[in-house]
């Protein structure tokens, strides 16, 4: 529930502050004084947008603050999954900068607008003019009626059932579209295929091929060049081997003369053995090249036909080609398998689309055992609204399933004797709708573990006798959860826990709304003034007294 609320810099709020009572909180003052601004502040803490022109002074940020009570409402999951954490005493924070910068806050940390309000929904039911507008819809209807009958368990398994049928429809229509256009091009990705399958390419082979061409071509200059340059190195009297071994033996000699030139003796043997291992390795080169025209030809049309491939393809490299043929070959197999796999996503769609039903129909089951007592229970609480004629009823028929389920409702709605029930839309003036949404309201508290319910002058077009008997109502609802009424009516003020008072203050240079908690003769004197105006009469002062109780 709502333990504190706190406003600044917010339309026609410089700062107010409130602690209002767990029980009945009662709202009054004049028109345009500044109450249905405090529901706007509070709608920001439950995520609506916000809107820089709502700031009073422009120049500084507007701040709202909430500290609610969780501890008993089930919220622990909620924050675990948001990553949150979660306190009995919760507070939710927003705030608007002047440059129209809007970041909301749960227990100090920032949070997205949805965050907020899915945790709004679970903090608060604010009734609005919108909640006139929203009772008429059908998926309105149906969330009552879930509520009602606590069906939540039903609802929830025929979701899943609907996710799943709708992911098997679309995998199933995905691929019939795909097969259509694959079967179009299967004949030319089977010659594509066929064409790369026939070379038997491998990882690295144009490199390979292209060193082998590059030897093939010049095998006689590279076999001619190799016994030259060995004839040069091994010649038996001129020889660079021969003539660098005697050098080699003069510089072993040296070193018999001092220490200093056996370092040159030992770098002169490491030159000797490499041109000897230099000489040993041409040779084995000269060993495997080949002139052999035939295999150079078969070379050279090896890499044509790649090449031809690449160009044609737009690809550079064997493995790009590679890649492709799996790519066509994936889509060949899957032509070839395609009514075999189109057959058991249809199998798949027909048992998600049986378990719909099945689940469609236990929720739709559920749903309609709750049509005869919610009616005859909202019907009972217009008579006592005073609308002693009023009749509701349920009409229904099965739909196509939706996310909802495959039920279409209405509730229909009569208020004149011998007046057929029809579609509320259709039938309910102001004032009933008012009395129908607050049975309503009435009727839901029972059945949710909802903190906070707020009322805008759901009031509005009663009086006397039938106010009172609202009243009553709201004191039984606001034994289990926490009631805020704005109210225009006396003897509905009269009957809350608290009593706040909303004015306008004129006396600096813009004027603003501020609040007051009423205590003793201020109350006594703000009913009489209900009653009878700016300056109440002694009767109107009597009759304040009797409304609150002595």
């Amino acid at each position: 529930m709502l333990r504190s609320l706190s406003i600044a810099n917010y339309a026609l709020i410089q700062s107010l502050e409130m602690n209002p009572s767990s029980y009945l909180n009662m709202i009054t003052g004049e028109t345009g004084a500044g109450k249905s601004i405090m529901l706007g502040a509070v709608g920001l803490l439950l995520g609506n947008r916000a809107d820089t022109k709502a700031l009073l002074n422009p120049d500084q940020k507007c701040v709202v603050e909430g500290n609610f009570g969780i501890g008993n409402y089930g919220l622990e999951d909620f924050f675990r999954s948001e990553d949150l954490d979660f306190d009995p005493e919760c507070i939710i924070r927003r705030e608007i900068s002047p440059n129209g910068k809007s970041r909301a806050f749960i227990n100090d940390t920032p949070v997205k607008l949805e965050t907020l309000k899915d945790l709004g929904k679970a903090l608060m039911d604010v009734h609005s003019q919108h909640d006139n507008l929203q009772l008429g819809e059908g998926e309105y209807q149906l969330d009552l009626v879930d509520v009602f009958v606590k069906s939540q368990i039903e609802k929830n398994d025929y979701l899943s059932a609907y996710k799943s049928f709708q992911s098997s429809k679309k995998a199933l229509e995905k691929l019939s579209q795909e097969a259509q256009e694959m079967k179009k091009e299967a004949d030319f990705n089977r010659f594509q295929l066929e064409e790369l399958a026939e070379l038997k390419l491998h990882e690295g082979e144009q490199t390979d091929l292209e060193s082998e061409q590059e030897i093939l071509e010049n095998a006689e200059e590279i076999k001619s060049k190799i016994q030259e340059i060995l004839a040069q190195m091994e010649d038996d009297q001129f020889g660079a081997l021969k003539l660098l071994a005697l050098a080699n033996q003069g510089v072993q000699q040296l070193t018999k003369f001092a220490h200093k030139f056996e370092s040159y003796g030992e770098r002169f043997q490491s030159v000797l053995i490499e041109l000897k291992d230099i000489a040993a390795s041409l040779e084995e080169e000269d060993g495997q090249v080949e002139v052999d025209f035939a295999k150079l030809e078969n070379v050279r049309t090896r890499l044509s036909k790649i090449y031809h491939l690449q160009k044609k393809h737009g690809l550079d490299t064997v493995e790009a080609l590679i890649a492709l043929e799996n790519e066509l070959a994936e889509k060949v197999f899957l032509v070839e398998n395609l009514d075999e796999e189109l057959e058991k996503l249809k199998k798949i769609k027909e048992a998600t689309e049986k378990e719909l039903t099945e689940k469609g129909k236990a929720l739709s089951e559920k749903r309609k055992s709750a049509f005869q007592p919610f009616a005859s229970q909202l019907a009972k609480l217009l008579q006592q609204l005073g609308m002693e004629n009023a009749q509701v009823e349920f009409s229904y028929q099965p739909i196509t399933p939706t996310k909802n389920g495959i039920d279409q409702i209405d509730i229909l709605f009569s208020a004149n004797k011998g007046v057929k029930p029809q579609a509320l839309k259709q039938v309910a003036s102001g004032g009933e709708f008012s009395r129908l949404i607050f049975a309503i309201k009435y009727i839901m508290a029972d059945k949710m573990a909802l903190p906070t319910l707020i009322f805008d002058e759901i009031d509005t077009g009663v009086s006397g006798e039938i106010a009172l008997q609202m009243v009553r109502m709201m004191q039984d609802i606001a034994k289990q959860h926490q009631v805020i009424c704005i109210s225009h009516l006396p003897q509905v003020a009269a009957k809350g826990n608290q009593h706040y008072f909303v004015y306008k203050d004129d006396s600096s240079e813009k004027t603003i709304s501020k609040i007051k908690l009423l205590e003793g003769e201020e109350r006594t004197i703000e009913i009489a003034k209900m009653i009878a105006g700016a300056n109440p009469s002694p009767t109107a002062f009597e009759s304040a007294r009797e409304l609150l109780g002595g």
